[in-house]
């Protein structure tokens, strides 16, 4: 019982501090994240604006685009933001990852994936880039092309569309190994000095994990600020 009221407690403090859409898109059911990563999203928004880092706000892995949501709804004068996404299932794991992954995606692949509130799933949506579509615009945000950009399809195939812009602020949501090394790879190539790199998955599966303490072992000018609830890197100035 203490420990139940000790959480409610702190959903209590982190929706009375919270950006309103961040309380929404959790009351709408069209993210994962916790009150916690959200806030933590929010403060690292506000120290990299401080900051003028300069570059556009990214997102590899989407969903139902709550997180996604989110992060365009910070935007600031002259960034934009960009959404990648296969918006179907997501491609299997591979050997570099671990059991609880290989696990996970059994479960996914055999359709028995329950979604947020016992939902359906989201990778079993139909049509489901349209409705991430029409998430944005519940918000009050249209994907234009232009200052929120959604891009279907393999990373590999969607990435390199935007190779010359360069990048402030990445979330990274894709789960395994695989995608989690070309996103950061890709991303290192463009982000800015004092640039943000956060991996939702860091703690959760032992590829995505794998790939970001990679990135930090091969490249110096990364450091990983801290790892709870998430993971996030920053390229040094």
């Amino acid at each position: 019982m203490l420990a139940k009221l000790k959480n409610d407690g702190k959903q209590l403090y982190y929706r009375s501090v919270l950006p309103p859409v961040a309380v929404r898109v959790k009351a709408d059911g069209l993210t994962y994240l916790s009150y916690e990563k959200f806030a933590s999203l929010a403060r690292l928004l506000k120290q990299l604006k401080a900051a003028r880092v300069i570059g556009d706000f990214v997102e590899y892995g989407i969903a139902l685009g709550g997180s996604a949501i989110f992060l365009a709804s910070q935007l600031d004068e002259g960034r934009s933001f960009y959404g990648y996404d296969v918006f179907d299932m997501i491609p299997p794991p591979t050997e570099k990852d671990d059991e609880k992954a290989k696990e996970r995606y059994r479960v996914i692949s055999s359709g028995d994936a329950v979604g947020i509130d016992g939902k359906l799933y989201y990778g079993y949506v139909d049509n489901l880039f349209d409705v991430v579509r029409r998430n944005f615009e519940k918000f009050g945000l249209e994907p234009d092309g232009n200052m929120i950009v959604l891009r279907r399809g393999l990373f590999e195939q969607t990435l390199p569309l935007d190779a010359g812009r360069k990048i402030a602020f990445a979330h990274l949501d894709c789960d395994w190994y695989e995608p989690v090394w070309y996103c950061l790879v890709e991303t290192s190539r463009r982000i800015s000095g004092g640039g943000l790199i956060v991996l939702d998955d860091y703690n959760d599966y032992g590829g995505c994990r794998k790939a970001a303490d990679r990135l930090i072992a091969e490249n110096p000018e990364f450091r990983i600020l801290y790892t709870r609830p998430h993971a996030v890197i920053q390229r040094i100035a």
